[in-house]
Order: structure tokens, then C-alpha cells, then sequence
């Protein structure tokens, strides 16, 4: 209950262009959004935390059926990054090179969103890692349990948008 709500002000207070229109629901962790208007859907967490910490950045999985793309994962980062530091996400025993901005990162194409996304199905949890600005290695994890759940309610949300 506790993560749904910190997800929710997290959402709140995401600028107005981003802000999710329709809550799909929550699973677990992971909660499924729709907005119409642009039109897109997406699957989105927070990462794991310690007690007393703000979570900062976000795990999301997106489809914008105009643009036909599904399927594709993007992590906000929890801090930002060195500007020659690697990023990868590790997904149960896989491991996959992102391309990365200062504080976002991406699969480095439409097929290694696929092999993320099913990859997420069936692990536990998942984790991206990388240095940062600072100069000290850190890592974003994300529980995966209802995962797989939001992801579907999200493709499903938007399966009659155009």
C-alpha cells in the first residue's frame, strides 16, 4: 500500500504533459496507466529503497500505438551518471548494455526491448547499474512481482487507441 501511494505523489509530480490520464491499476509494485490524448500506455515502478529514503527515478515499459512501437523500457535514473560510464541492467541471471543519457537509459533497439521484457516475466527482480557524476557506483533495483501484470494492462489499454 505504501509503494502505491509513493507511486501515485511520484506521479503527481510529474509535469502535466506526462502525467497519466486513466490508472489502469496497480500490481503490486507496478502500476498501468493509459493517456489517451498522446496516445500511449505504459507499466512504470519505482525502485527499492531504504526506510526513510524518497524513491527517485523509474522503471517503464511504454506503447504508443501510433507510432507502433511496443513493448519498449526505459529507466529513469536515480542520480545522474559519469558521462563515460556504462550502464547495464541485469534481469534475473541476463544481462543487457543500455544506451544512456545523463539520467535516462534505453535498450539499444526494438529487439533488445523484446529479450528485456520477457526477461522481466520470469525473474524475480531486476537492477541497473552504473557510476555516477560523483565518481561512486550505484545501482537502481525494482522487484518484478506484478510486473508482467501491469505490463499487459498497459498493451491491453491501449490495444484500441489509435
Amino acid at each position: 500500500m505504501r509503494r502505491s501511494i509513493a507511486l501515485t505523489l511520484a506521479l503527481i509530480a510529474v509535469p502535466a504533459t506526462a502525467m497519466a490520464r486513466d490508472s489502469l491499476g496497480m500490481f503490486e509494485s507496478w502500476g498501468a496507466f493509459r493517456d489517451p490524448a498522446t496516445p500511449r500506455c505504459y507499466a512504470i515502478a519505482q525502485p527499492r529503497v531504504r526506510r526513510g529514503q524518497q524513491p527517485k527515478g523509474f522503471a517503464a515499459v511504454g506503447t504508443w500505438p501510433r507510432k507502433r512501437v511496443r513493448g519498449q523500457v526505459h529507466f529513469r535514473l536515480s542520480r545522474p551518471r559519469a558521462d563515460d560510464a556504462k550502464v547495464t541492467l541485469g534481469v534475473g541471471d541476463r544481462r543487457f548494455a543500455l544506451v544512456a543519457g545523463q539520467v535516462d537509459a534505453w535498450a539499444t533497439d526494438a529487439r533488445a526491448d523484446a529479450a528485456i521484457v520477457a526477461a522481466m516475466r520470469s525473474a524475480t527482480s531486476m537492477s541497473v547499474s552504473t557510476v555516477g557524476a560523483d565518481g561512486r557506483g550505484f545501482a537502481d533495483s525494482y522487484a518484478l512481482r506484478g510486473a508482467a501484470t501491469a505490463m499487459d494492462a498497459a498493451a491491453l489499454g491501449c490495444a484500441k487507441l489509435r
